[in-house]
């Protein structure tokens, strides 16, 4: 027996029984963006290879061990994105839109990184962002906040997550705060864990980060961040915390929160959960304002927050009931005239109400075996077509959610009867 192909490890299948939690997630998503102006843009999955080693950093894990790298066949270093960041800064600064210009950018795409797999990390995941361009003011680090904050609410998740802030300042603080780190680790060095000893000359900042318990026993003395901001990034993060305290929104400051990438600056956030063990972070950001420039425009203000789809689909998961189904119809015809007739009448339905999804049974049957598959779709209504109500021009309207009850219907009515239908309102209600 040839042997099966199996999808490469780490890059997912997302089959039709799970889609729907994916089209739940993505539509809350276009909602809350949408509600806030913000316009949708797309990039290509693969880039040059020093668009992201200018942008995330060359001795940053993503860079040195986690993209997917590869020459073509000119030779070019190309690389599958790992985020989405980079990409829009790119394509902003080719078409001329953020100099000197206020934009508001959403997108949601595949990104790559050859990362171990393990729940909620892919090596294929789906992540969704946005990002800003061209304004300096705290207020909007604040509505980025409220905004994935009304994302939680709209998921029906906001009591599940926490968010976390910091300020880790301006490349002046951090270059002298990095000294004072490096001089304070160095000689417990040989107690850190492998990771930190690797990043101890080149990232020293994503130590303060590290899960590992005994690394973080050796930090509790070292210096802090804030200690070397100046007066003006202090006064900045003040407002921030005064407006998120405004807004109701509840926060805590970590002083070790920074993040994986180094064009970061100033405020950083994410949001974390408990409830998917050690993937516990759903979404981070912060601002960048040097980025655009590093990467051949002009300084440009920028902030923005990304998350990972497969993590908020495992938390919708777990908190809420998602339907098994959106399908509204399921249609049995009994025998061959009946299904010829329901052929044009399903297209008549789906022309009138193209909101509606309608599956025609196919293939004939007895009516006992149609209708366990009219229960096996899970849709909430099934109309059934016989001889009978081929010749009398009706049509039966057989309830499969709650009462089994049955109606008949005139062919001439169905329309309206099926726009007004309660079960199907509530339907689309969830949906």
């Amino acid at each position: 027996m040839t042997k099966q192909i199996q999808s490469i490890r780490g890059m997912n299948d997302i089959l039709p029984t799970d889609i729907n939690n994916w089209h739940e997630i993505e539509r809350y998503i276009r909602q809350v963006t949408n509600s806030y102006g913000y316009q949708e843009i797309r990039t290509p999955i693969v880039e040059s290879t020093s668009l992201f080693q200018r942008s995330i950093g060359e001795v940053t894990d993503i860079v040195e061990k986690e993209m997917y790298t590869f020459d073509d066949r000119n030779g070019d270093s190309l690389s599958l994105r790992p985020e989405g960041t980079a990409s829009i800064v790119r394509s902003g600064n080719q078409h001329s839109l953020l100099y000197n210009q206020e934009q508001r950018f959403w997108y949601m795409g595949p990104m790559f990184r050859h990362e171990r797999p393990q729940k909620g990390r892919s090596r294929q995941f789906t992540q969704f962002g946005v990002e800003v361009f061209g304004i300096a003011d705290v207020e909007m680090e604040a509505e980025l906040i409220l905004m994935s904050a009304r994302l939680w609410e709209c998921m029906g998740i906001k009591e599940h997550v926490y968010l976390e802030i910091n300020n880790i300042g301006s490349q002046p603080e951090r270059s002298a705060f990095k000294k004072a780190l490096i001089a304070y680790l160095e000689p417990l060095k040989s107690e850190l864990d492998a990771d930190s000893q690797r990043r101890l000359y080149t990232n020293p900042l994503r130590i303060l980060d590290s899960k590992i318990p005994e690394t973080q026993t050796r930090l509790q003395d070292a210096p802090k961040l804030i200690d070397y901001l100046q007066p003006d990034s202090i006064q900045s993060f003040e407002k921030l915390c005064a407006l998120l305290h405004s807004a109701n929104i509840e926060y805590t400051v970590n002083p070790n929160l920074v993040r994986g990438i180094d064009y970061y600056n100033h405020t950083v956030f994410e949001w974390k959960t408990d409830a998917l063990g050690a993937q516990g972070t759903i979404l981070g950001g912060g601002r960048y304002d040097t980025l655009v420039e590093t990467m051949g425009g002009r300084a440009t203000p920028a902030i923005g927050f990304a998350a990972g789809l497969e993590r908020l689909v495992l938390l919708h998961q777990a908190l809420k009931s998602i339907p098994e189904s959106t399908l509204d119809l399921f249609v049995i015809s009994l025998g061959e005239q009946a299904q010829a007739a329901t052929l044009p009448l399903v297209e008549s339905i789906r022309t009138a109400l193209p909101h509606l999804s309608v599956i025609r049974h196919a293939g004939g049957g007895a009516l006992k075996k149609q209708m366990k598959r009219a229960d096996k779709s899970h849709a909430p209504i099934a109309l059934i077509v016989g001889e009978q109500e081929i010749n009398e021009q009706t049509v039966i309207i057989k309830n499969l959610r709650t009462t089994g009850e049955q109606e008949t219907v005139a062919q001439a009515d169905l329309i309206d009867f099926l726009r007004q239908n309660q079960l199907l309102t509530q339907q689309h209600m969830r949906s």
